[in-house]
């Protein structure tokens, strides 16, 4: 019957509840899994914005909160977003530098975070006369996926020489779709 008299019962909801517990850790890693990164950045911003309504009991503070922490990390991934980009235009870029035009070579970029890698050929079209510095056009592709089911997709772009690096020298493609490194 149990130790004094508990019955079978005495752990009955103390074991349910440590047993939700332990699970909430592997539910919330799910639910970010699913969602993406976009999700967990509004389950957190949710999360303070709750946090704060009940610690001041005022919910017009909790969803200020929950604004403010949401636009912080959409700025955030922004940003790593357009470093990414930086990184991918300046790997096409740097291989311009010792072309000349009608060479060929290929591109990629290997980031910290594995998710995105590109790589591709990159083709020196002409280059441009400038007198306040060289400057090269060329045409590039993107292949994504692997090669049985990959995507190829060509576009042209310009890069200049800034120091002794080469850079990306249009705001944007002539393409309309170019998606991450535009």
């Amino acid at each position: 019957m149990g130790n004094r008299g508990t019955r079978d019962r005495a752990l009955g909801l103390l074991a349910v509840t440590q047993t939700l517990l332990l699970r909430l850790p592997s539910i919330a890693v799910l639910l970010v899994a699913l969602g993406g990164c976009r999700l967990a950045g509004d389950l957190i911003s949710a999360a303070a914005g709750g946090a704060s309504a009940a610690a001041t009991a005022n919910p017009v503070v909790g969803i200020a909160v929950g604004v403010a922490v949401n636009s912080g990390i959409d700025a955030t991934f922004a940003y790593f977003e357009r470093k990414r980009q930086q990184a991918e235009q300046d790997a096409i870029a740097s291989e311009v530098a010792t072309m000349a035009p009608g060479d060929r070579r290929p591109w990629h970029i290997d980031h910290t975070i594995p998710i995105g890698n590109e790589h591709g050929e990159v083709r020196v079209t002409r280059d441009i006369p400038n007198h306040l510095t060289p400057c090269k056009e060329l045409v590039f592709s993107v292949e994504s996926g692997n090669a049985e089911d990959g995507k190829q997709a060509w576009y042209t772009t310009q890069a200049s020489r800034s120091g002794t690096r080469w850079k990306w020298a249009l705001a944007e493609p002539a393409t309309q779709r170019w998606d991450s490194l535009q």
